[in-house]
């Protein structure tokens, strides 16, 4: 697959411009280290302001991010610890698939040996 030419950039929109190349290892790096710069450049402009706050524990600095990211943490755990409850095997919706190698037709009786479907 050949890459084109610069000209034809220009007729991108400018987001496919912003994005053009994002996939290559080097700028996924960059993206992630501007992403990483700009969340503590928010950090610590948080402590640049005085708070109004309603409750007590919003006055620590940077509350919102801690707590965003404690949140994401804990939902990550969440779904580590429910994936074996609602996980099936590999061939479980199998018998109703349209492109299943048998004779069956979709939506059959799993223990039919093939022929026609039930009326």
């Amino acid at each position: 697959m050949t890459t084109p030419a610069r000209d034809d950039r220009k007729d991108r929109p400018l987001l496919a411009r912003l994005l053009w190349g994002i996939d290559r290892p080097q700028n996924a790096m960059r993206l992630f280290y501007a992403l990483a710069i700009v969340c503590v450049g928010l950090g610590l402009a948080d402590f640049a302001y005085h708070k109004h706050t309603e409750f007590p524990i919003e006055q620590f600095p940077a509350i919102y991010g801690l707590f965003g990211f404690t949140v994401y943490v804990i939902v990550i755990f969440l779904a580590k610890g429910l994936r074996p409850i609602v996980r099936r095997r590999e061939d479980y919706y199998e018998p109703f698939a349209i492109d299943t190698e048998d004779e069956r037709a979709a939506g059959s009786d799993p223990d039919a040996k093939g022929g026609r479907p039930h009326a």
